[in-house]
């Protein structure tokens, strides 16, 4: 058992191994939990769950003896963002000033149906304080740096950082995230691996510390889209997935020729290009050309604010006001204060407006996905971000660029990962659908990634 490698392993081959015999569910967990114990970055997990995971992988243990596994994750470890409740664990949300509010009283709904699956609960990772922020740095509990940075500690991405980077680096093949403006997707493109968004409301969010309730979703970070799709089914208390493996030939792919590729790095644009040629050749048809709403997403954003901050604002607001903000991340306070100046009848015509716009690209896009790349740059440096908070609010501007126009639109996605840019960091491929097509999206998914992943002379390093 103990020659067995797990930590390279996607969720469905370490499902696989155990129950097979191969290994048991209290190997993996015990070797899991003392890789998290040893892993020279502290940063990733905030709180370990070392008695829960034993007693978890115990009982599975015994299931699967008995032969009674409850479906292909039972036994598999997977780590929570800080912002999910785990019973009897504070959640945090990645700040200082929530940690000595009361223990949750029970698990997040989507926790207990992991737990139902089988899933091991390993501890809670990483992330921006209160989700705000797509870049991971967080000055209370650390910054995970990118396992990808050669040269200089990288930002992770945010705000799953913990989960992008303990997928990463292979402490765990599944860590659940939420994304609000990119939250999932951003991580996932900056450290190689897999991210899933969801359509908005596919998973009940109780339980979930929130950010945004017009824009929050859930998603998984993971290494392969077959972890996304059983994890997803398990998300919805499936036993198995309805999704099956699609086509690419036939496929109509639009990439826009607007905003998304402005500014983006000369080396993400030519890996991105390169995944596309492969989809191509494999039988995909390319539409190039403008999406309308994107434009008018900015225009919106720059008339009346984002939406993001009007009700990141409306939560925070009593906080702001008195001392817990001192003892808050200087650059999420600041962007949050934003949000005072946004009206009601601004807010209101956000809301109208967006309405509007997810019907117009319903329209529009109907029986297509939308394609270009997650993020325009490659991981950046972390200490230049951290000394200019003026830098930090142009690179965090960009970052979220490419995806949180899908948020506003209400749209699922998929990164994945497509070749690397500057630096040899990795780079990802952004799979857009429209609002509740996340099964068509993940067939497709399923299908594209073999093309989209670059050949494995091409691969970065892990």
């Amino acid at each position: 058992m103990s020659e067995i490698d797990i930590k390279s392993r996607s969720a469905l081959q370490i499902g696989a191994l155990v129950q097979s015999g191969l290994v048991d569910a209290e190997h993996v967990a015990e070797r899991t939990m003392a890789a998290i114990e040893t892993a020279e970055d502290r940063a990733i997990f905030t709180r370990p769950t070392a008695g829960r995971a034993l007693t978890e992988a115990r009982e599975a243990a015994r299931r699967i003896r008995a032969g009674r596994p409850r479906g292909p994750l039972d036994g598999v470890p997977i780590a929570w963002k800080d912002l999910f409740d785990l019973e009897g664990i504070v959640t945090t949300a990645g700040s200082a000033v929530l940690a000595g509010d009361p223990p949750a009283a029970a698990d997040a709904a989507v926790v207990a149906r992991l737990k139902a699956a089988g899933m091991v609960t390993v501890g809670k990772v990483n992330m921006t304080e209160f989700a705000f922020s797509g870049l991971g740095l967080n000055p209370h509990y650390g910054t995970p740096a990118n396992p990808h940075g050669r040269d200089v500690p990288r930002i992770p991405g945010g705000s799953s950082s913990g989960s992008g980077v303990a997928v990463a680096t292979g402490l765990v093949p599944v860590s659940i995230g939420t994304d609000t403006g990119g939250s999932v997707r951003i991580p996932a493109a900056l450290n190689g691996i897999v991210g899933y968004k969801a359509t908005r409301g596919r998973y009940p969010m109780d339980g979930v510390f929130p950010l945004s309730s017009s824009l929050d979703s859930l998603g998984v970070l993971c290494r392969t889209v077959e972890d996304a799709v059983a994890v997803d089914a398990a998300m919805q208390g499936r036993v198995a997935s309805p999704v099956l493996r699609g086509a690419v030939a036939g496929i109509r792919l639009v990439v826009p020729d607007n905003v998304v590729f402005d500014d983006a790095e000369p080396e993400v644009v030519a890996a991105f290009e390169a995944a596309l040629a492969r989809l191509v050749a494999a039988g995909a048809v390319v539409e190039r050309r403008a999406i309308p709403a994107f434009d008018e997403i900015f225009a919106l954003y720059r008339e009346h604010g984002p939406l993001v901050t009007a009700e990141a604002y409306a939560l925070h607001a009593e906080r702001l006001a008195g001392p817990a903000a001192a003892a808050m991340d200087r650059r999420v306070v600041a962007r949050t204060r934003l949000g005072a100046n946004i009206s009601m009848p601004g807010y209101i015509a956000l809301l109208a407006a967006r309405a509007r716009l997810v019907e117009a690209a319903r329209r529009d896009l109907a029986g297509t996905f939308v394609v270009h790349p997650t993020v325009p740059h490659v991981a950046p440096a972390i200490a230049p971000l951290e000394a200019d908070d003026d830098l930090f609010v142009r690179v965090n501007a960009l970052t979220l660029r490419n995806t949180l126009v899908g948020n506003f639109l209400d749209w699922c996605g998929v990164s994945l990962p497509c070749g690397s840019g500057a630096a040899g960091l990795p780079v990802g491929l952004l799979v857009s659908a429209l609002p509740g097509d996340d099964e068509r999206l993940l067939s497709f998914a399923l299908a594209a990634e073999a093309a989209v992943r670059p050949p494995a002379s091409e691969r970065t390093s892990r």
